[in-house]
């Protein structure tokens, strides 16, 4: 449940101060000129606009009922388990959505229990073991108005299921999985207003005899918000009663494990992610924009960044690049200094080294998250700095998914 695609970062268009002062010029008037010119210097509280690209998607959660058949037949000839215990607590956790019209949307997803199917007392041992297995989906949905507020709907597209399975000494007791099938499903909605929809269903996996999985079936309930109707300042300007918001930024951080891991070890398991592989040093320039940000309260920025690493144990030389969303949130705005906290989630990125201090990683494919503490300075905010940790593991897309722990990185850079 770490992350899927979780936002989709578009541009906000914004209409440039030059062309209003050029608009003004043409109208003839010396006195509207002059007004103008008085005007133009202090930031215009335009009217708040959308990107029309945002205002069609919406993200959700669902909770609710899993429910799969793990059981012996699992277990690979020579082992027996005593018990298998099977939670049925589940999540269709970062729901991610594009509404092309009110009949027809896409949206990925990634469901999975909130605790894992643990094995217990293998041939005698005593031992627990955990079964990590989750379905990322990719599926089209179908809505059917029937009456008032009230729709119908169906889903079915690409599923891939991946499942870790148990090794004990150098035996594969539970063999991983990692395979495509169809996701399809269907229920029921309420809208309740422009922003917030209500909806029960059930989404269905099917088995596969092969790979020994079990088919999985979710009962659900949740809810969707739909960002069609936010009101949000142009990307890069202000709203008139505080600070810029940064429309670009570009940095180059050093990152160095000279100070430990202890903030990494300190946030791990609590509002981050914990990794096996631990990285030593690296350099990283990154590139972000704004594409989208209320009048205050946060910004919703895009990045794209290229870095170069090495890693703690074995000092293996590896690259990634990422494309990333950014959640921006002031906790200090005057007019010279700004202290923010960011958090980015889900980020898709390529990584040109699988096997990393002799653990296999994964593949190519992987995600980046980061969270970070930054400052702008200077009433124009041409100064931008961050410290932030970061850390890559491919959200159990694959069966080897230990992850990395980036540490401390130093961020220096401008904005424009």
């Amino acid at each position: 449940m770490k992350r899927t695609l979780v936002f989709l970062c578009m541009l906000a268009a914004s209409v440039p101060a030059a062309a209003k002062a050029q608009a003004s010029a043409d109208s003839g008037s010396a006195t509207q000129q002059v007004e103008q010119a008085a005007t133009s210097e202090i930031p215009q509280d335009d009217s708040p606009r959308t990107s029309r690209w945002l205002s069609n998607s919406y993200v959700g959660l669902q909770l609710g009922y899993i429910g799969y058949g793990f059981s012996s037949a699992q277990v690979q000839p020579g082992f027996q388990a005593q018990s298998v215990q099977i939670p049925h607590l589940g999540a269709r956790a970062f729901v991610f959505g594009y509404q092309f019209n009110k009949y027809l949307s896409a949206e990925i997803s990634e469901m999975r229990p909130v605790e894992w199917v643990r094995y217990h007392n293998v041939n005698g041992d005593q031992g627990s073991y955990s079964v990590w297995m989750n379905i990322a989906g990719l599926t089209a949905k179908a809505r059917l108005p029937v009456a008032g507020r009230w729709s119908v709907y169906g889903e079915g597209g690409l599923g891939i299921v991946t499942r870790r399975g148990i090794v004990i000494g150098n035996s594969q007791v539970v063999s991983n999985a990692n395979y495509a099938t169809f996701l399809f499903g269907g229920g029921v909605e309420y809208r309740i207003n422009s922003h917030w929809t209500l909806l029960t269903g059930v989404t269905v996996a099917p088995g596969n005899a092969a790979e020994q999985q079990p088919r999985t079936v979710f009962y659900s309930g949740g809810a969707n918000f739909t960002m069609g109707q936010v009101r949000a300042a142009p990307a890069g300007r202000d709203s008139g009663k505080g600070p810029i918001w940064p429309k670009n930024v570009v940095e180059v951080g050093v990152i160095t494990d000279a100070l430990g891991y202890g903030v990494n070890n300190l946030l791990a398991n609590r509002v981050f992610f914990p990794g096996t592989v631990q990285v030593a040093s690296g350099v990283s320039v990154i590139y972000q924009r704004n594409a989208f940000h209320t009048g205050r309260f946060f910004a919703l920025d895009w990045g794209a960044d290229v870095s170069t690493w090495q890693s703690w144990k074995n000092h293996d030389r590896f690259y990634t690049f990422s494309l990333y969303p950014v959640l921006r949130v002031p906790v200090v705005r005057t007019n010279p200094v700004e202290l923010y906290f960011a958090y980015s989630l889900g980020g898709p990125a390529l990584i040109t080294r699988t096997i990393i201090d002799g653990q296999q990683t994964g593949r190519v494919f992987t995600f980046q998250d980061f969270i970070s503490a930054g400052i702008y300075l200077g009433r124009k905010r041409r100064v931008a700095a961050e410290v932030r940790i970061a850390h890559y593991s491919n959200s159990n897309l694959f069966p080897q998914n230990p992850g990395l722990t980036i540490p401390l990185g130093f961020y220096l850079g401008t904005s424009f």
